[in-house]
């Protein structure tokens, strides 16, 4: 097949005519060795020293969803890289934040809007965001021979619900199980601090911009206590990657908007190191 291939110029007509609108199951069907899962690894001889994400966090206000994450990457107890970023565009109406082995969770990403997009192209038609989480714990699924040996990709999920007309998030763990999350959630390293961080602090009724502050604040929090998260980093201009997803769709927060919000916040707590007060009742 592969040297007619090269001898007609045309592909396979398997590629031409896709049986499934899951990009996926294509894949599996053409070439199984391509997916993550599926691939062999040697034997484990020891603890596997690779780059890890660290911490993601998400809150909704009505109208939206904004998903943030930091910007540090450790390997064991020293810091891979000091500006990657961690949360990216599935598709017009939602976002992805990785957690986890870093080189596998951005693979995944990029399979996961490619599995969108294949499927907007066959069926004509936008998946639900309710899919679209269903195919994310798919994916998720398929790593937990990987995840087993150390390699775990843990995501947090987060859309504007076109039907419902409001902001979703979803969390997951190394199995494929999904749970929707009320409100804010947070995962990776600094997701016990972060997640505490807006238990004080959210409200339902916030708007856009409080939001947006309310996540940078988490995720200072977190970097507070949680030595895999990276804090605003004034010197080297590296700050949180904040994302919002409305009605209107996805957008990134430039890094004039992010610095912004961080130095507001730095300079808060100069004053007030722990962060602000929530009230007593």
């Amino acid at each position: 097949m592969e040297a007619n291939t090269r001898s007609t110029g045309r592909l396979p007509a398997a590629f031409l005519t896709p049986g499934s609108s899951s990009f996926m199951d294509f894949l599996s069907d053409q070439s199984p060795s391509m997916l993550p899962g599926n691939r062999t690894l040697p034997p484990l001889k020891g603890a596997i020293e690779a780059p890890h994400g660290t911490t993601i966090v998400a809150a909704s206000f009505p109208g939206g969803v904004v998903l943030a994450g930091d910007r540090r990457a450790t390997m064991g107890n020293m810091i891979a890289q000091r500006d990657i970023e961690k949360v990216f565009p599935a598709d017009e109406y939602s976002a992805v934040g990785i957690a986890g082995t870093a080189g596998l969770a951005v693979e995944m990403v990029k399979l996961f809007q490619l599995e969108l997009e294949h499927f907007e192209k066959v069926e004509g038609a936008t998946l639900s965001l309710e899919g679209k989480a269903n195919r994310l714990s798919t994916m998720i699924r398929s790593n937990l021979a990987m995840a087993m040996q150390g390699l775990a990709v843990v995501p947090l999920f987060a859309g504007y619900d076109i039907d419902r007309e409001k902001g979703r998030i979803f969390s997951y763990d190394v199995t494929g199980g999904r749970s929707e999350e009320h409100g804010y959630a947070a995962t990776g390293s600094g997701s016990v601090f972060a997640r505490g961080s807006m238990k004080k602090l959210y409200r339902n009724d916030l708007t856009e911009e409080q939001t947006l502050t309310l996540v940078v604040q988490a995720l200072y929090d977190a970097a507070d206590d949680d030595s895999a998260t990276g804090g605003p980093d004034v010197a080297r201009r590296i700050y949180p990657i904040v994302t919002v997803i409305t009605d209107e769709g996805f957008r990134k927060l430039d890094d004039t908007e992010s610095a912004e919000i961080a130095r507001a916040i730095l300079e808060r707590r100069l004053e007030q190191p722990d962060g602000p007060r929530a009230a007593l009742l």
